[in-house]
């Protein structure tokens, strides 16, 4: 019996799969991000969901995350995790980028792409990320997210740059959005990305607005441009995420035009990881 979890800013999946041919059991909760969270704030979230397996003969977590930048924040994990499963239970700890691989790509080579809350890359050469153009995170890049979506859309608002009839539009949705309000939810509330990700559906939903249609065409055209077009290594380009998922027809056509190959787009890894390690775990 195994257990894979994957984590996003936003939303984290569970998925018990107790041999290879019974049905999956599902679980969802809060996202999960070791790189601002402690262990005991990881408890506070999912201490539900995790006591939940305790007793269950589970041989095997495999949990994948945003935020997983390294041993210190592998280690966060591992301390939120072991005291809810066997000594004997094995615990691997790898980063959303290996969980978008192995999903998309299984073991043959390809380039994999989240574009969810946050964005990322790497050249998975079907067995690990051989080369990657290192992202720079919320405050950074995260070019082609849902964050940086986000945050042109309350740019655009904030400056004064969005046309008075989609102003009006916005603020019936959201309000009247002052300065100092939106600098408080970036600079001194917790997980801004996931608030500015939150403008992702109201764009998403007035997408055919030649305004809101050139933030997102942007937003996508800098990820390429930034990252996309830096690797060498001539390969197809696959996507998970929900803005990938969701903005597919707009992505497919600045990759065309930008003269890149469109794999496989997927909403999230899960179904992807679990034809993965079924193959994996019971061969």
């Amino acid at each position: 019996m195994i257990l894979i979890v994957e984590s996003g800013s936003t939303k984290t999946a569970w998925r018990l799969i107790k041999d290879p041919t019974s049905p999956y059991e599902s679980f969802s909760s809060v996202g999960i991000n070791p790189y601002y969270e402690t262990s005991s704030e990881i408890v506070a979230s999912q201490g539900k969901v995790l006591a939940g397996f305790t007793g269950i003969p589970i041989q095997a977590v495999f949990y994948y995350g945003t935020g997983v930048t390294g041993d210190a924040q592998r280690e966060i994990i591992a301390e939120a995790f072991r005291p809810y499963f066997s000594s004997s239970c094995t615990l691997e700890i790898q980063n959303d980028l290996i969980a978008a691989a192995r999903s998309l790509c299984g073991k043959e080579a390809g380039i994999a792409c989240i574009l969810g809350t946050g964005s990322n890359s790497g050249f998975w050469d079907g067995a690990q990320i051989s080369a990657q153009i290192p992202p720079l995170g919320f405050w950074l890049g995260d070019e082609g997210s849902g964050g940086h979506l986000g945050k042109s859309l309350a740019l655009s608002y904030l400056h004064g740059q969005m046309p008075l009839e989609l102003r009006s539009v916005f603020e019936k949705r959201f309000g009247v959005l002052d300065r100092l309000t939106v600098l408080d939810k970036a600079y001194k509330q917790a997980f801004p990305n996931r608030w500015f990700a939150s403008f992702s559906k109201f764009l998403f939903d007035h997408r055919k607005e030649a305004f809101y249609y050139s933030l997102i065409e942007e937003s996508f055209e800098s990820f390429i441009t930034l990252y996309l077009k830096r690797y060498q290594e001539a390969s197809i380009f696959h996507f998970t995420g929900s803005v990938a998922f969701y903005y597919s027809d707009i992505l497919k056509q600045v990759m065309k035009k930008n003269g890149l190959t469109v794999g496989h787009i997927s909403e999230g890894p899960m179904a992807g990881l679990c034809l993965y390690h079924k193959g994996e775990f019971w061969s």
